[in-house]
């Protein structure tokens, strides 16, 4: 690294809507003279001051003017902190150029993405360099893909415990989620099908449960795009809207584990609905909703403090293996999902790695692979996560 960080984690965006919840919690748990060294960061010092008086945010926290679209400006952030924490997003509009220089100063990157097309891109172009320096560059570090991929990986750890085989088929399935959709995230989204409309090679990628496993190729997928009834869940279940990132990282997980999984793993993800006829009529319904298409939610635009406290949501997790083996665990979080809780996990997953220089070895890493047990306990000793076996 060129310099010498004085800072532990600058939260990039500060003055957006999750930006903003993030440095709040940051304040909260961390407070300004402990043992995490914070600051914030954007494109205007006057919006940074304006957004630090606003929030109760104290002076004491310093202020970084950087813009993305300016690589001086995002080398010298980079080159002051230890992690840089972005949500600034879409991310293959506005993070390319962050996770480059990361990769090449040797500073720990943690995001929010949900953009597998923009990760299957960054994994290709900067794996070596992040190899080369030792920044450990974590994607998708909110409720897309910490709670899936953790809960994946604590089911496995259940299994380990019981002196079992890895479990090779595992079903991730959403029993509520009570809260808005992120601005952010349908940004992402749009920005996605844009990006595949000029892109036909995108497609591929977007349709490929194996896209961010590099040259690896497991074994046919469930496509959860129709709904079913699962006789064994007693249940009807619809397409989730976020399976196509969270399987994809679950994937590289395992991949990034040395096939800890199995090289066998099968893994879907979808929402239960319920049984009899009116679980089937849910799942319908669900399944033609086209609702995210055509919402006008804006980045920046969010759910009030009460509606992201009231909000939670609640994942069920069973894991079989060949022996007959089957384990069930959940993992549940205490508000809503796109802002509260994501704004909790992001700034975690960030203090875990400034806090864990050993956790992981340089590289592009999922959330499970670089972190694991350690995160999992910071979740829920601070963040209102919790992960129990059930049953």
């Amino acid at each position: 690294m060129s310099q010498q960080p004085d800072l532990d984690i600058i939260v990039y965006g500060a003055s957006g809507f999750t930006g903003r919840l993030v440095c709040e919690y940051l304040q909260v748990q961390y407070g300004v003279d402990g043992d995490i060294k914070w600051a914030m960061a954007g494109r205007s010092e006057a919006k940074l001051k304006q957004v630090r008086e606003e929030m109760g945010i104290a002076d004491a926290v310093p202020l970084v003017v950087a813009d993305s679209a300016d690589q001086a400006s995002v080398k010298a952030m980079v080159g002051r902190t230890k992690v840089l924490l972005t949500t600034v997003g879409p991310y293959q509009l506005y993070g390319s150029d962050i996770v480059k220089a990361c990769a090449e100063a040797g500073t720990d990157y943690v995001d929010l993405c949900g953009e597998p097309g923009w990760m299957h891109e960054m994994i290709a172009a900067h794996s070596d360099a992040a190899r080369a320096s030792g920044a450990r560059i974590v994607f998708s570090c909110g409720f897309d893909s910490i709670p899936f991929d953790l809960g994946v990986y604590y089911l496995q750890q259940l299994a380990a415990a019981d002196d079992q085989a890895p479990l090779n088929r595992v079903k991730g399935r959403v029993r509520a989620m009570n809260g808005s959709m992120s601005g952010g995230t349908l940004a992402s989204f749009k920005a996605t099908m844009a990006a595949a409309g000029e892109n036909p090679e995108l497609v591929s990628v977007l349709m490929n449960p194996f896209a961010l496993t590099e040259e690896f190729v497991g074994p046919e997928q469930p496509s959860g795009l129709a709904p079913l009834h699962e006789d064994d869940l007693d249940s009807w279940s619809a397409p989730f809207v976020m399976a196509t990132i969270n399987t994809k990282n679950i994937h590289r997980s395992n991949y990034l584990q040395g096939h800890a999984y199995g090289a066998d793993f099968v893994y879907d993800e979808m929402l239960l609905t319920g049984p009899g006829e009116q679980g089937e009529a849910i799942a319908n319904a669900v399944a033609s909703d086209k609702s995210m298409a055509k919402s006008k939610l804006q980045p920046g635009e969010g759910p009030s403090k009460e509606e992201r406290d009231n909000g939670n949501y609640d994942v069920m997790f069973v894991g079989s293996n060949d022996s007959g083996y089957q384990v069930v665990a959940s993992v549940k979080g205490d508000r809503d999902p796109g802002y509260g809780s994501t704004s909790k996990m992001i700034a975690e997953a960030a203090v875990c790695l400034a806090l864990n220089p050993e956790a992981a070895s340089g590289g592009i890493w999922t959330p499970a692979a670089a972190l694991g047990s350690a995160l999992i306990d910071r979740l829920q000793d601070n963040a209102g996560l919790s992960f129990q076996r059930e049953g």
